[in-house]
């Protein structure tokens, strides 16, 4: 009888271990801090004054996660993603009333045919493009991003809605597409998205290409659908310069598309890349106007040692079309270094230098550097981090 026993203990063990091992949910997160100085911030009473900050994210969102898979054979699997970001100095979700907002989605990954999900999720351009700039790597990040981040590789915002497809590794092509539905009534196109990508890796070379079109009704008063495609808020947006409100980035414009391509080449220890992208806006805030956006970014990463990353880029940007903005240009340029002590914890400092020109009296003839907290009251900024991140 105790030898009875004992097998079916064990078989029960044994069984247990099995379900197990087809089935994991894995706690992770990344959290990053900097000390941070910039010169020239407006402030409430006028002018420009230097300003220091503890801030959360200097790099990269401070965030954590869940992330799970069920194996239900044949190499199907079922999958899900629920992500929220947070400030560190508070503890505070970084977007108010939204426990998962960078990422919340399930789906269901196949070895042979890719994987397909359902819920809030990145688009294309941050999937394949973003990769290619500092912006969106952990060599650069938030205040690396182009003016506004209106290309969106630094991932300001994601896709409510979305169905997204990406397809497994064909000899070094991946393709991906996404659709973000307005989930209105009446208002099929009144704030959803589409967008697409694909990217090719061979050896030392890596190519990415992507495309993001939001389309709303915002144009036309008491249309906005703040439960389409696209509803986060940003202050350090285009329309935040030129309005000092934000509002949903869905209602930016009538229409906006952005595109862009990307490609890097690794020599040894070194990676250099080139990134263009554009983005247009038609019916801009209700006005009717419309302007468009340009990027040309050239980067630089060297690993001098296993322990020193160095990274460096230069981004030029120009805008036109726009009526009394002034037809601004701008140069920045950003340079980081970190040591890393081990694969989870780092520390680095970073500086990025911002000037703009634009016509005399233009809204947008003021520099701002992303991801710090006002403007400059001048056409120059400049920032400078020291900061520690932790992944978990």
């Amino acid at each position: 009888m105790k030898k009875l026993l004992m097998s079916g203990a064990a078989t029960m063990i044994a069984c247990a271990g099995a379900a197990h091992a087809q089935s994991s949910v894995t706690l992770y997160g990344l959290i990053d801090a900097g000390i941070t100085y910039s010169n020239n911030q407006i402030t409430p009473t006028g002018g420009g004054h230097s300003n220091w900050e503890l801030k959360s994210g200097p790099v990269q969102y401070s965030r954590w996660g869940l992330r799970g898979a069920e194996d239900l054979g044949g190499g199907l699997k079922a999958i899900f993603n629920l992500e929220s970001g947070f400030n560190l100095n508070n503890g505070q979700s970084s977007v108010n009333n939204r426990l998962f907002n960078r990422q919340a989605y399930v789906g269901l990954s196949s070895r042979d045919y890719g994987v397909i999900t359902f819920g809030r999720q990145t688009d294309d351009m941050v999937d394949f493009v973003a990769p290619l700039s500092l912006t969106g790597t952990e060599y650069g990040g938030t205040h690396f991003a182009h003016p506004f981040d209106i290309d969106n590789l630094n991932d300001s915002f994601q896709i409510n809605n979305a169905v997204k497809y990406q397809s497994p590794d064909f000899a070094g092509f991946k393709l991906g597409a996404l659709y973000g539905f307005s989930n209105q009534a009446g208002g099929f196109s009144n704030n959803r998205a589409y967008s697409f990508g694909m990217s090719y890796m061979w050896g030392p070379l890596s190519f990415g290409a992507g495309f993001l079109q939001l389309n709303s009704d915002a144009a036309t008063p008491g249309q906005l659908n703040t439960n389409g495609a696209v509803t986060d808020t940003t202050g350090s947006s285009l329309q935040g310069v030129l309005t000092t409100t934000a509002v949903p980035l869905g209602a930016l414009a009538g229409r906006q598309q952005t595109w862009g391509a990307g490609v890097s080449y690794a020599i040894g220890p070194a990676v250099a890349g080139l990134v263009y992208t554009q983005t247009n806006l038609t019916e801009l805030f209700q006005t009717g106007s419309s302007t468009h956006v340009q990027n040309f970014e050239g980067n630089v990463r060297y690993a001098l040692t296993p322990a020193v990353e160095l990274s460096a880029a230069y981004t030029y940007s120009r805008a036109g079309g726009l009526a009394g903005a002034g037809n601004p240009h701008w140069n920045q340029v950003s340079a980081m270094a970190g040591y890393a002590f081990s694969r989870r914890t780092d520390v680095y400092i970073q500086g990025v230098w911002q000037g703009v020109s634009a016509s005399a009296n233009s809204p947008l003839g003021v520099a701002w550097i992303n991801g710090l907290t006002a403007p400059s009251s001048t056409s120059n900024q400049v920032e400078a981090t020291v900061g520690l991140r932790h992944r978990f």
